[in-house]
């Protein structure tokens, strides 16, 4: 008789000194299903993705795969019980190529173990060329590949190596569009193989998309396990934080105080900018991101909005064009220029753990890193001033006190995210540039960061920011631009500002 369940996780406790990750968590998984996994930041989603993949060894509870009790002591032994991951905070070495990165540790051998170069690189031709990823060439180091083509290479290292069960963890984080189809018809392949997926997201279209089941974890324990067809988004949403979430996106408004008793096109821009070209990838756009709004930017991966958001932080020339922030034209040379100048423009990357933080550093002086100028006095840091600065950034973020003294990377990604954004409330800024800032994070804390955004807003400040999820953009922003192969094709707003016409300004050619 066939086994019901391929995954059987049960009463699984782990924790790390006195922090409790996973408290009797459970959880089943039947063959050829794709299983949900879903959760605040630090409900224990993660924890639960390093114990299927050998990276931990759980303290109490049971473990089954395949109908087999497993105990790993290592990533070897969950390839051995047929158990592949596809991490968000991916595992590729970015100097080697694609092809060392693709078959690391299965590399064809000859004798005394010699790689097989030639087949190598055959073979991975051929992986390439199945999975659709043609665009990329074996030889290519991975380091230099854009962040959505590194994350397909990471979900491909996975399915290369023929697993029976696949972990996907945030899959779709740094993906949008054409990407996700392209996961999808990977997910379709391996489940008419009778591959059996966990699939951990914060994307409710996605559950509706791919999942057949899911399992809700809040602070270390499962609280519900259901068919996906049999629970609703709100439903889901009240378990995943303890209660309702009244709005998932805070309501829009006009900043009263900066009207000035005027329409809102008489609102001052508090960032213009005019025929902004850099390297040949942004090609002439025309910005203007007034005080008291939330200013979106739409665009398929690779249209130049990276460039166009670094060119405005300074961590980009700007070979062409006039940029004014509060109608002065500013020459930005670099990030900490920016800052000097009193230009006062935050900026928040996508990639938190590579471009937003130094991970082994407190969440502390990670706060304070940008602005540490304001609490020294002749070369000596007033301690007590800045800690005191910083534990009120972290507690408006709703961070955890300790960050103040522990390692980022002791933290999950969304209090990772947080703790970024804490940084840049302490510089008083006049924009924010915002890319992607919910990229993998959970939906208490996309509320939390959009209210955030809102309040800022209100307050006159102004903010710039892009989301590979379309329904953001028309959901949190006043206005949104549409960026095509790095020129602006469209703007929206009120009644316009819809998921169709931002997705067909998108898409044009």
């Amino acid at each position: 008789m066939e086994m019901e369940h391929v995954v059987d996780v049960s009463n699984v406790t782990k924790r790390f000194g006195a922090t409790v990750a996973l408290d009797g968590a459970s959880f089943r998984v039947r063959r050829g299903a794709v299983h949900a996994l879903l959760g605040e930041n630090g409900a224990g989603k993660s924890t639960t993705v390093k114990l299927l993949s050998g990276l931990l060894k759980p303290d109490a509870g049971r473990i089954s795969i395949m109908g087999n009790e497993v105990q790993m002591h290592g990533p070897k032994d969950a390839h051995r019980a047929g158990v592949q991951t596809a991490f968000q905070e991916m595992t590729l070495v970015p100097d080697l190529t694609v092809a060392q990165n693709l078959l690391m540790s299965y590399e064809p051998t000859g004798w005394f173990g010699r790689i097989r170069r030639r087949e190598a690189q055959r073979l991975t031709a051929e992986w390439l060329e199945r999975l659709e990823l043609t665009e990329v060439q074996p030889g290519a180091y991975v380091g230099d590949l854009a962040l959505p083509v590194r994350q397909k290479i990471e979900i491909a290292k996975a399915i290369v190596r023929e697993p029976d069960v696949l972990l996907l963890d945030e899959p779709t984080s740094a993906l949008s569009g054409q990407d996700v189809d392209w996961l999808a018809r990977r997910i379709d392949e391996l489940k008419a193989r009778g591959v059996t997926f966990v699939f951990i997201t914060h994307r409710m279209q996605e559950v509706r998309a791919f999942c057949d089941s899911l399992t809700i974890y809040r602070n270390g324990r499962d609280v519900g396990a259901f068919e996906a067809a049999d629970i609703s988004d709100d439903e889901v949403i009240r378990l995943v934080i303890g209660r309702s979430l009244d709005a998932k996106y805070p309501p829009k408004e006009i900043a009263p105080a900066m009207l000035n008793g005027g329409t809102e096109a008489e609102r001052p821009p508090a960032m213009e900018g005019t025929g902004i070209r850099i390297d040949g990838v942004v090609n002439g756009v025309d910005l203007s991101v007034k005080a008291g709004e939330i200013h979106g930017i739409a665009a398929l991966q690779g249209m130049g909005q990276r460039e166009l958001f670094e060119g405005l932080f300074g961590a980009t020339l700007i070979d062409e064009g006039e940029l004014r922030i509060d109608g002065k034209p500013v020459t930005l040379t670099s990030t900490a220029d920016s800052l000097k100048r009193g230009v006062a423009t935050s900026f928040l990357p996508e990639d938190r753990k590579t471009e937003g933080l130094f991970l082994r550093l407190s969440g502390g002086n990670n706060v304070s890193l940008p602005t540490i100028g304001q609490f020294t006095r002749f070369g000596v840091i007033d301690g007590k001033r800045e800690r005191a600065a910083i534990a009120g950034a972290l507690a408006r973020m709703e961070v955890n006190p300790r960050a103040l003294y522990k390692p980022c990377l002791s933290f999950s990604g969304g209090n990772q995210q947080k703790i970024a954004m804490a940084k840049w409330l302490l510089t008083e800024s006049r924009v924010w540039l915002m890319f992607d800032p919910t990229r993998g994070i959970d939906v208490g804390t996309k509320h939390q960061i959009f209210v955030l955004m809102r309040e800022f807003a209100r307050a006159g400040g102004a903010v710039l920011f892009y989301s590979t999820d379309v329904p953001e953009l028309v959901n949190v922003c006043d206005r949104v631009s549409v960026i095509y192969r790095g020129r602006n094709v469209g703007a929206l707003s009120g009644d316009a500002l819809t998921e169709e016409n931002v997705m067909r300004r998108m898409l044009a050619s």
